[in-house]
């Protein structure tokens, strides 16, 4: 992890601060928005993609034949620890400065659309395309609540939802998976 952070995680941090620092623009969304709002999309949605993408990983677990499980429950609490870092920091760079910022620049679906397609297209970095295409299940909900949600543009509530989602995939939820005896 202390990799992941130093080459994904930082960068994404210091350019996404940079800018904030900078501009201080509201299209990054680093206001509470519409807090009541905020926290019913991410409270809401953070378990329902919890499941969605346990489901998710089930399936692609019995199609390529292996699971990356964590050792035991303390290790799945530290990693999910970890999402709860990396989460903000994915959303701040693909919603906030991609996706809120070309939308600024131009109109809201070009930035929907290349934020998206930018946060779809980085997963595979590091993973097979079955997996990488599985993002899009979390890219496209988060993407369109980032830009229909009311009040001013906001990290918030996508943010906690896509700590659910990535705590599904990656870390408890496969956790869950073995102990249940599914995989």
């Amino acid at each position: 992890m202390r990799r992941d952070a130093l080459i994904r995680l930082l960068p994404f941090a210091a350019v996404s601060g940079a800018v904030a620092l900078a501009a201080h623009p509201a299209w990054l969304g680093l206001s509470a928005g519409n807090v009541g709002a905020q926290l019913a999309f991410g409270l809401a949605g953070s378990p329902l993609l919890f499941v969605a993408a346990t489901v998710v990983q089930l399936q692609l677990t019995r199609r390529r034949r292996a699971l990356s499980v964590p050792a035991n429950a303390a290790d799945a609490w530290f990693q999910a620890a970890y999402y709860a870092v990396n989460g903000p920091l994915e959303e701040a760079f693909f919603r906030g400065l991609l996706q809120g910022g070309l939308g600024a620049l131009t109109f809201p679906f070009a930035g929907f659309l290349v934020g998206t397609t930018a946060y779809v297209l980085y997963h595979r970095l590091g993973w097979a395309w079955p997996d990488t295409l599985a993002t899009l299940l979390l890219g496209v909900p988060l993407g369109v609540a980032f830009w229909i949600l009311p009040g001013p543009p906001s990290l918030l509530g996508v943010s906690i939802a896509h700590v659910g989602a990535t705590c599904g995939f990656l870390g408890l939820g496969p956790l869950l998976l073995r102990r249940f005896r599914l995989v």
